[in-house]
Order: structure tokens, then C-alpha cells, then sequence
């Protein structure tokens, strides 16, 4: 499945006193991307809340930080779905300047979990959810 990019300009409220991406927003920058990975595919997390009773659930994230972003900085930020199972679906996750060819800042991995809201447990992914995305 090809990457998803998503473009991202660095500002001052993402970075520290040093005008360096702070580690906190790299985290952000992806679940931006997660989100509009979803969203370009038709899922809309209040529609799926609304419309099925289901949450999407970030359960667990990591970050290898490799290079530091700068104020200033145009970023690309990827979302790629590499797998599903049960009620998880794991992407991976890459952070670049200027390009999805650029110097690679970050690498990340991102847990979520489909919930249903009601109970607040986890469930199975609907066997339709996923269906043409590619």
C-alpha cells in the first residue's frame, strides 16, 4: 500500500526555547497524519462514533528521534496501515523535512484499538471497515 504524506509547516508552538521541534509535537504530527489517513478514506472518527458506536483508540506510540526538526521547517509525515488484527491496526509512521524523499527526522509506530463506546472495551474491527483502502 503506498504511503500516505502529509505536509506540515514546523511553528513556534512546536518547538523549544531552542527553536527545535519539541518531542511532544512529533507526536502530534502523527496522529495528524493517522487521522488524515483515515479521513482520506472515508472515515470520519465522529461519523464512526456516531453511526456505530466506535471509537478509535490510540493505545500505544513510539518514536525513534533522529534528526531535530527546526522552526521554519516544512515537514512530511507518513501513515502507512501495516497490520490488522482483532480490534488493533498497527501503522508505521515516518517524519522528513520538505519531502517524503527528505532527510528522515523520526520514525514512529502507532497502536489503535477499535472500542466500543458504550462498554469502553475493546472489539473487533467491522469486517467492512477496512474494505477498499488501499
Amino acid at each position: 500500500m503506498p504511503a500516505f504524506w502529509l505536509p506540515v509547516r514546523v511553528y513556534l508552538e512546536d518547538t523549544d526555547a531552542q527553536r527545535v521541534v519539541y518531542n511532544a509535537s512529533y507526536f502530534r504530527f502523527m496522529e495528524r497524519a493517522r487521522t488524515d489517513w483515515f479521513r482520506e478514506r472515508g472515515v470520519d472518527h465522529r461519523v464512526v462514533e456516531e453511526s456505530r458506536g466506535l471509537q478509535l483508540v490510540l493505545t500505544s506510540i513510539e518514536a525513534r528521534f533522529l534528526a531535530p526538526g527546526r522552526l521554519g521547517d516544512m515537514l512530511a509525515i507518513s501513515a502507512d496501515l501495516s497490520e490488522r488484527k482483532g480490534a488493533r491496526a498497527v501503522f508505521v509512521q515516518e517524519i522528513r523535512r520538505d519531502s517524503s524523499a527528505g532527510e528522515l527526522l523520526s520514525t514512529g509506530r502507532a497502536e489503535v484499538a477499535c472500542v466500543d463506546k458504550s462498554s469502553g472495551r475493546a472489539r473487533r474491527w467491522p469486517a467492512d471497515f477496512f474494505e477498499g483502502m488501499n
